[in-house]
């Protein structure tokens, strides 16, 4: 029986990477932690990324700051992070530098579909919360996102892969969550955020994504309520 117990315990806290098709899946993080996550193992093997894409559903009630994408490179912790603050206000860090988009207004206990854009000619970035977009704002231009990424959900990463702080946990529900090596256009990012899904994402594609659970991470069936989601992409 003892070993039973630890057998099923190891299941739930570790889960073991694999493809999984997560389809009207999602994440919860059901309480602060500095453990509890889940890392994402990339689709693509390249390491130099000079423009991206991340969007990604997250259901809340905390009213506090938490980290809702955090992707490290060896070099660089923050090389590519979406931060959401006690004000609701939106941080986008790329390569330590960081931008902020106030007044999108996000809504407690409710899904909110979020989408972030960067692309290094420029650097301008751009989220979209909601289907509303912000101003479109400059950082880190001329640089590259470089290294093989490390990708947490549900923790912000102080070091490659780890430091988590429980202050900076994820506490809620994450689905949806897609990532690029491209700038989605505006029509992309809208079909996003109504519920039709997208081009696969070819670093993150949450109907493909091989990943690996720890802590108290509770892997169960969203219920969204997006009139119009359904189980194709974009011709």
């Amino acid at each position: 029986m003892e070993k039973l117990v630890f057998l099923v315990t190891l299941m739930v806290c570790c889960s073991e990477g694999s493809e999984v098709d997560l389809f009207e899946d999602m994440f919860t993080f059901p309480g602060e932690s500095n453990t509890t996550h889940v890392t994402v193992n990339p689709e693509s093997t390249q390491t130099s990324i000079n423009m991206t894409t991340v969007c990604l559903r997250f259901f809340t009630d905390a009213c506090r700051g938490s980290s809702l994408f955090s992707l490290a490179s060896p070099a660089q912790d923050n090389s590519l992070v979406l931060w959401r603050d006690e004000h609701d206000v939106y941080h986008v860090y790329v390569n330590d530098s960081c931008v902020t988009f106030p007044g999108l207004n996000g809504v407690l206990n409710r899904w909110n579909s979020l989408c972030a854009t960067w692309e290094t000619t420029t650097g301008l970035a751009q989220v979209w919360l909601n289907s509303k977009p912000s101003p479109r704002k400059s950082v880190s231009p001329g640089y590259s996102i470089t290294g093989i990424p490390s990708i947490i959900l549900g923790q912000e990463q102080d070091s490659y892969g780890g430091s988590f702080e429980a202050a900076q946990s994820f506490v809620g529900s994450l689905t949806d969550v897609y990532m690029w090596d491209s700038v989605l256009s505006p029509k992309e990012i809208q079909y996003y955020m109504t519920g039709i899904l997208v081009r696969p994402g070819n670093v993150v594609d949450w109907r493909q994504m091989e990943f690996t659970s720890t802590g108290a991470v509770v892997e169960e069936t969203s219920v969204l309520g997006f009139a119009h989601r359904c189980n194709h992409g974009l011709d």
